[in-house]
């Protein structure tokens, strides 16, 4: 029996979720770049910008002379990868056989799950049916019995398409398909062969085996492999991982700096960070451990446990902060960390003041908030301080 691959794309992600987090971007050509001040590259463009000629790795300022009333948004790596992770939690619905290709690519082995959902196409509409309705973005889905062909689908129709390859369309598909539209041809790859002869997937195909060995050494077996639209590799198990130790994160910052304040609301927003991924995978924790290294890469760590576990990202700051006070400052820092460990897991805490009550709906409502529309969409006001005071440009957020 031939497997069922599948390939999720999503569309123009990085500008997808900037127009989803901030509507007054809908309908305008959107360029997601690095710090405009600087010489930064388009990392992506939506198709609206697209249309002008702009695309990815182009160096910003041509983008905007190419469209000069592009809205061009900062990256963030936050935010996106948050959003992966609520992907990538919808796609494990489907199978456990899900390979993570890119930050907005995976590829899906449902040979064995998909008559659960009524079938190949079936379970690939209601995946995109799903990230549609829970996150508000739209993905590419291509379905073929292996990586190449699914890969090749995927990126037929876009956006929001669904592609279907059969082995039986092979044949009549790689007449004419260009070699260089094959996922692994790259431009070097293709010049070579074009230099050979061969434009064509066919006749890569059919092109003779020991010639392409006497170019490409052992990869000519594959690449003749790939011009018949044959691929062995298979879509890697997804295993869960073992029982949770400890919750982390760490940053180093865009510049060694000694500003108290630029230095702590950082510690904020990795404390935030932390009390997200506690709350989302269900622990609490009592030991908090602060990192902070200097510009001469001395690190110090210091631990200090809270009275009760807690999985509130301003309890764990509190914590960390007063760890902070007792360091000898007299360096610039270069990277902040800290984790939560001495965890337990699914056991919930009522709390006894309306104060902690009211904090607790707020920190669920933005939860709610941020899983829909991304990580910090609603920040706590340290967090917007540290994105301003490390020279970035004002964000219209909500905050707390």
């Amino acid at each position: 029996m031939d497997r069922v691959i599948l390939h999720v794309d999503m569309d123009a992600y990085f500008a997808s979720v900037e127009e989803r987090s901030n509507p007054f971007l809908k309908g305008k050509p959107v360029v997601v770049s690095g710090d405009p001040e600087t010489r930064t590259i388009v990392a992506t463009a939506n198709y609206k910008a697209r249309e002008y000629g702009i695309k990815s790795g182009m160096p910003l300022k041509q983008a905007l002379r190419l469209c000069p009333q592009a809205e061009v948004v900062v990256g963030n790596s936050v935010k996106y990868l948050s959003t992966t992770s609520r992907i990538f939690e919808i796609l494990r619905e489907f199978t456990p056989r899900v390979e993570c290709y890119s930050i907005d690519e995976a590829f899906l082995d449902i040979t064995g799950t998909m008559g659960l959902f009524g079938g190949a196409e079936a379970a690939a509409l209601n995946i995109k049916e799903r990230i549609r309705t829970e996150l508000g973005l739209t993905c590419s889905v291509g379905i073929a019995p292996n990586k190449l062909l699914a890969k090749l689908a995927g990126d037929m129709v876009k956006p929001d398409g669904l592609t279907v390859i059969k082995k039986e369309d092979v044949p009549e598909l790689f007449k004419d398909l260009p070699v260089e539209k094959l996922w692994g041809i790259g431009e070097k790859t293709a010049l070579k062969l074009n230099s050979l002869g061969i434009r064509t997937c066919r006749e890569l195909g059919e092109y003779p085996d020991e010639k392409l060995t006497a170019v490409f050494g052992v990869n000519g077996h594959v690449l003749r492999r790939m011009g018949r639209g044959e691929y062995s590799s298979e879509v890697k198990l997804f295993c869960s991982e073992e029982e949770c130790k400890s919750v982390g994160h760490s940053y180093t910052l865009f510049r060694d700096t000694s500003d108290p304040v630029l230095v702590e609301s950082t510690l904020y927003r990795l404390c935030e960070q932390v009390g997200r991924r506690l709350r989302k995978d269900g622990y609490r924790g009592r030991t908090v451990t602060l990192i902070v290294r200097f510009s001469d890469f001395e690190t110090l760590a210091r631990q200090k446990s809270v009275q009760s576990h807690t999985c509130d990202g301003g309890i764990v700051y509190g914590a960390a902060l007063s760890v902070m006070k007792t360091f000898r400052m007299k360096k610039p820092v270069r990277l902040v960390g800290v984790s939560v460990s001495n965890l337990i897991k699914g056991q919930e805490s009522v709390p006894l003041f309306e104060r902690d009550r009211k904090r607790e709906r707020l920190v669920s409502a933005a939860d709610r908030i941020n899983d829909r529309f991304g990580e910090f969409t609603v920040s706590p006001a340290p967090v917007l301080m540290e994105k301003t005071m490390a020279g970035k440009r004002p964000l219209r957020r909500c905050f707390f």
